[in-house]
């Protein structure tokens, strides 16, 4: 360093007339009164950057550094922008004595100077704002008196390659009349600008660091409440998991809805905070009058970042409710009225389908969902779609045991009668017993092929499937000498039409009587069974002897059901808009589920 100033003062014509001993007193003391103090001041005006906490938002710490930037080069007034890479829309902004919408109108141009720094990747200056077409007639210049700006590039390196790459810029405006910007003072706003894309890197850093933390907790809660084996509702786990993300998102309400079959309902399932909802569970939509509920569950012509929405695969984002294409007038009123400042809504999705939504509503403390908020909540999506999967996989292996009982039973009668000396007067019961067997058989062959067992709806007689599944279910009490049940008749109406799956209705069938089985007290009791109409539903009515408790019964009323079969004939019956009810009386209960008849309409929509 001593010998490169001295060769630079050496050179300099205005210094020739020094001898040696003065040359080296002028280096002495340029290096240790001025460079040393110059250094010092970078130091601390690095640290002071550097140390900025990075916890807070992204927008308020891109405000602080506009402020520290602004005094440390004794400037008049800073903004920052951050913008996407791929298409160069704008992220975040943090000014300092600049207001938002000054800054936003600088951006809005195609040539705006922070467009061109970006694109061009090097420091631009300006020193006569005044007769600039793109100021002059600005307010920067008229009201704030601004002469010249300095901007400068921000890189924030991807850590997976250059698709993870922040771009941005920092203008900084001076009152001053400075002229021509000298080399020094670019070089020390480009320093300032490398400790920006330190900050803004670490602040990353930390994200990802909490957002795996949020991820692994995540998971670890999924699977315990996966292990109680008692099953689970996606409400449950939505209304669950939400309270620890909540602190995390800082979001101020959020809704889970379900999707009709069809695609063209969808239903407030549960709501976070259960006091701040804005819909009560149960209102239902349709989602042909809502733009944002159709893009979110049908998906996009084009998928894309745009001013107001970003469109992706995985999630919709409504950056600004009130200027976005796909809100409503509704929506419109219903944000204002709420100071939302921005949606997120993530479908659920299954083989393609949205089965369910997450709706996330920020508000005046959270204007936006950073890139790490959005991929902690689609993370959570798809863990709960695994866990509703493997729940369905519990389901089949907890359904197996009814069909499995049934073909034990009727191979047992036909071993017994294929051992008749007369075997043309048992053909016809033999005949049966294997045709029962048979479909038993096909029908958990079907169970294991496919774990979405519901299967395609169609219409339906209540009576014969009923009949015929206590017929099965009666041979599984016989098989298993349960002598002390006593099996009355079953009292069914001839025909009751409804529209539902067969899969479903035959498995909840299985689990109602099922439970009514094992619920029969060893000292004996009755088992029964009842079919009939009731205004515009369909009303199967199963009996049996044995108490339930009164709280149970409550639980069963509000959806807050345990044990997998309880669960399976809940959803079934929630999923086809129909009823639940228990009754308890005389040592007696009766459980009675209530589904739709069968209208012409109910068709339509698959036709």
């Amino acid at each position: 360093m001593k010998k490169s100033l001295y060769e630079f003062l050496e050179r300099q014509p205005s210094l020739r007339h020094l001898n040696d001993v003065e040359w080296l007193d002028i280096v002495r003391s340029i290096q240790q009164e001025y460079l040393a103090g110059i250094l010092s001041d970078i130091i601390h005006n690095v640290e002071e950057i550097i140390e900025i906490d990075t916890r807070l938002e992204e927008k308020r710490v891109l405000e602080i550094v506009a402020e520290k930037i602004v005094n440390i080069l004794r400037a008049d007034a800073a903004y920052i922008w951050l913008f996407n890479p791929k298409s160069l829309s704008t992220t975040c902004l943090g000014a300092y004595r600049i207001s938002e919408a000054e800054c936003e109108v600088d951006i809005s141009f195609e040539n705006s100077i922070p467009l061109q720094v970006v694109r061009q990747n090097k420091s631009i200056s300006i020193a006569g704002l005044v007769e600039d077409p793109r100021f002059k007639t600005r307010s920067i210049v008229k009201d704030q008196g601004f002469h010249c700006l300095l901007a400068i590039p921000l890189k924030i390196t991807g850590f997976l390659g250059p698709e993870g790459d922040v771009l941005g810029s920092i203008t900084i405006f001076y009152k001053e009349d400075k002229g021509k910007f000298d080399s020094f003072e670019i070089i020390h706003a480009e320093l300032l600008a490398r400790c920006i894309s330190y900050v803004l890197a670490k602040r990353k850093i930390r994200g990802l660091q909490s957002l795996n933390a949020h991820k692994k907790k995540m998971v670890d809660r999924i699977f315990i409440k996966l292990s109680n084996r008692e099953g689970i509702k996606l409400k449950d786990l939505f209304l669950d998991m939400i309270p620890d993300l909540a602190p995390y998102l800082q979001i101020k309400s959020c809704c889970l809805f379900s999707v009709s079959k069809d695609q063209k309902l969808i239903r407030v399932e549960a709501g976070y905070p259960s006091d701040k909802t804005y819909h009560q569970p149960g209102h239902t939509f349709t989602v042909s009058h809502h733009p944002y509920f159709q893009v979110a569950i049908q998906g996009a012509s084009e998928y894309g970042d745009y001013p107001f929405e970003r469109i992706d695969p995985s999630y919709f984002l409504i950056k600004d409710p009130e200027k976005s294409r796909f809100t409503s007038s509704g929506m419109r009123k219903f944000v204002e009225q709420h100071n939302i400042y921005s949606i997120l809504i993530i479908p659920l999705k299954t083989n393609g389908a949205a089965l369910y939504l997450m709706t996330f509503y920020a508000t005046e403390q959270k204007s936006s969902f950073t890139n790490e908020e959005i991929d902690l909540l689609t993370f959570f999506g798809k863990e709960v779609m695994r866990a509703l999967r493997s729940e369905l996989l519990d389901d089949v292996l907890h359904d197996f045991k009814n069909p499995a009982i049934g073909i034990a039973g009727f191979a047992s009668k036909a071993r017994n009668l294929m051992e008749s000396e007369d075997l043309n007067e048992t053909r016809n019961k033999l005949t049966t017993y294997l045709d029962i067997i048979l479909k038993e058989t096909v029908r958990m062959q079907d169970m294991a092929l496919s774990m979405k067992l519901e299967g395609r709806e169609e219409v339906l007689n209540l009576s014969d499937i009923a009949e015929e599944r206590f017929r099965l279910n009666e041979e599984a009490v016989r098989q298993s000498w349960r002598r002390y049940i006593r099996i009355e008749p079953p009292d069914i109406k001839e025909e009751i039409l409804i529209y539902c799956s067969r899969f479903g209705l035959e498995r909840v069938l299985d689990n109602l009587l099922n439970n009514a089985v094992n619920a029969i007290p060893k000292q004996g009791g009755v088992l029964a069974m009842r079919c009939y109409i009731e205004g515009s539903m369909a009303c199967l009515e199963i009996r049996n002897t044995g108490d339930i408790p009164k709280e149970k019964i409550d639980q069963v009323r509000r959806g807050e059901v345990k044990g997998r079969g309880l669960n399976i004939i809940y959803r079934f019956v929630q999923s086809n808009y129909g009823k639940i009810n228990i009754l308890a009386e005389n040592g007696q209960t009766t459980v009675i589920v209530k589904l739709p008849l069968f209208q012409q309409k109910d068709t339509k929509s698959t036709e």
